[in-house]
This record gives C-alpha cells, sequence and structure tokens, in this order.
C-alpha cells in the first residue's frame, strides 16, 4: 500500500516527504507489531533492549552509563527501566565494590531464560518482514538506511 493511501493525501508528496513518512509509518508496524510479542511477558521494548544488553554481557555487570549508551532509544530513562526489570527479578542491583557512587546491573537466571523463550518469536518477527524483500534487497536497504541516517 502505498504512504499516501494509507495517509489519505490527496496530490503529490514529494519524495523527501515520501521517504520520512514512509520511514514512521514502518516503524510504527513494526513496533506495535514486536509490542504484541513483548506483551504476555509484561515487557516493553526498552525492556528488552536493556536485557539483551545485559546478555550480551556475558556474566560481566553493566553500569549505567554502558545501558545509557548500547540503548536503541538514547532518551529512556535507564534508571526506572532497571527499576521495572528489578521488581520483575530479571536483573539485580548492587554497588560496585571499587566505585560506591557507580551501580552495576546483571541479568538473572530468569532473565536469560525470558529471552530464551523470546528469540524464537523475535526471529519470527524479523523473518515476517525480511521475507518480502530478497536478500540483495534487505543488504540495499540496510546500506541505504544507513546512508541516510549519517551525518556527513
Amino acid at each position: 500500500m502505498k504512504i499516501e493511501e494509507v495517509t489519505k493525501t490527496k496530490g503529490n508528496l514529494n519524495d523527501s516527504t515520501r521517504v520520512i513518512l514512509n520511514i514512521m509509518y514502518t516503524e510504527k508496524l513494526i513496533v506495535e507489531q514486536f509490542s504484541e510479542i513483548l506483551k504476555p511477558y509484561d515487557l516493553s521494548g526498552e525492556q528488552y533492549n536493556v536485557l539483551r544488553i545485559l546478555r550480551g554481557q556475558k556474566g560481566i555487570p553493566a553500569n549505567m552509563c554502558i545501558i545509557q549508551e548500547r540503548m536503541i532509544a538514547k532518551t529512556s530513562n535507564t534508571t526506572r527501566l532497571v527499576d521495572k526489570l528489578l521488581l520483575k527479578e530479571l536483573v539485580t542491583r548492587k554497588v560496585c565494590p571499587d566505585n560506591r557512587r557507580k551501580i552495576e546491573v546483571q541479568i538473572t537466571q530468569k532473565g536469560l531464560d525470558v529471552l530464551a523463550e523470546l528469540d524464537s518469536k523475535v526471529v519470527e518477527h524479523e523473518n515476517v518482514f525480511a521475507k518480502k524483500l530478497t536478500s540483495e534487497e534487505l543488504k540495499l536497504l540496510n546500506e541505504l538506511l544507513e546512508k541516510y541516517r549519517n551525518k556527513s
């Protein structure tokens, strides 16, 4: 479906506007479907992102700065996200023994189990979108999106 049909736009949109609207609308569709996958686990996309970051630490605790710099949504309130995951017993939080001003966060076994359960569902979600394109088109789309985001 063309973006003009989605937005019920009469007349022609310039290419720059069409790109922005297409990206925004596509992101909305992806996020909505991803949220449905996370809903039974009572997780937000940002909380899921924190868990993935912590799993990637392979048992090494991460401080809030590490988590924040690896987040996709840089505006997320990392402390609030960690607090919510702590209540769900998906992470632990403790004061760093070397620097008492530093808080270390680590994923729990329960958090690892939740991610393991979600892994195949997330791959399936990605494949729903990816199967609509050839591998060459996926590579080109990635290159174009990265080029589009590049500030220089």
